[in-house]
């Protein structure tokens, strides 16, 4: 029998999604509903879609490549060892001006889950 406290790897391959980038997750799981950890890869001249996580604070750490990442309006150039600390619910995106991929672990507290996600890019957001 395996212990509590162990979590088994698993096979999680790499998956596009909507935000415009590819995402690896490394660790989120039920058993540590306080933490989830992903590799994120963002293609050259691509910018991710603005957008916000409710409830869940971010931390990208830069591993490889480089580019701008903008927070809430303000935008700092991110090079590889610099990190982000996006607090929950503020407006975020980042973009890759190099020749390169760009490549960032994300953490996220709590654990992400998909419905913290919000979508700000969504152009049907007024009353006509």
């Amino acid at each position: 029998m395996l212990p509590e406290w162990f979590v088994p790897r698993e096979d999680r391959p790499e998956f596009w999604t909507e935000e415009r980038c590819f995402i690896t997750e490394l660790m989120n799981t039920p058993k540590a509903p306080e933490v989830s950890l992903a590799l994120c890869r963002v293609e050259p001249g691509v910018t991710t879609q603005l957008h916000r996580l409710d409830g869940v604070a971010e931390r990208y750490v830069v591993r490889r490549g480089r580019g701008v990442v903008e927070i809430d309006g303000v935008a700092q150039r991110l090079a590889p060892g610099d990190q982000a600390l996006i607090a929950a619910g503020a407006a975020q995106r980042i973009t890759n001006d190099g020749d390169g991929d760009l490549e960032f672990y994300c953490v996220c507290t709590p654990r992400f889950e998909p419905p913290s996600y919000v979508n700000l890019e969504e152009t049907d957001r007024h009353e006509d």
